[in-house]
């Protein structure tokens, strides 16, 4: 006699969403957010462009872990996604202002 797997419960297909947004926040969200976040910093360091760059890409791959780790840390998966996507938008917004660097 075969053993045929379970069917997934109602309450465990339900359950399965929020780790999906978790792990997209974390994985698509926290590098929206990194990248975001490093290219502002870089935007608005005093010192040099190519220093800035350089500085930004050193906070960058800090920051993706931290923003990664955070996202299932957080029990609230409201907090995550305001936190990074917000941060994400802000940024892209904030950039979008600043403009070019001259």
């Amino acid at each position: 006699m075969k053993a045929t797997p379970p069917c997934p419960t109602p309450a465990a297909s339900k359950a399965r969403w929020p780790m999906v947004l978790r792990c997209l926040t974390a994985l698509i969200g926290g590098y929206a957010a990194t990248a975001g976040l490093s290219a502002l910093s870089a935007r608005l360091l005093p010192i040099d462009r190519a220093e800035a760059t350089g500085w930004a890409l050193i906070l960058s791959i800090l920051l993706y872990p931290v923003i990664a780790l955070w996202c299932f840390h957080e029990p609230r998966l409201g907090r995550i996604l305001a936190g990074v996507w917000g941060s994400a938008l802000l940024c892209a917004a904030l950039l979008w202002w600043l403009g070019v660097r001259a």
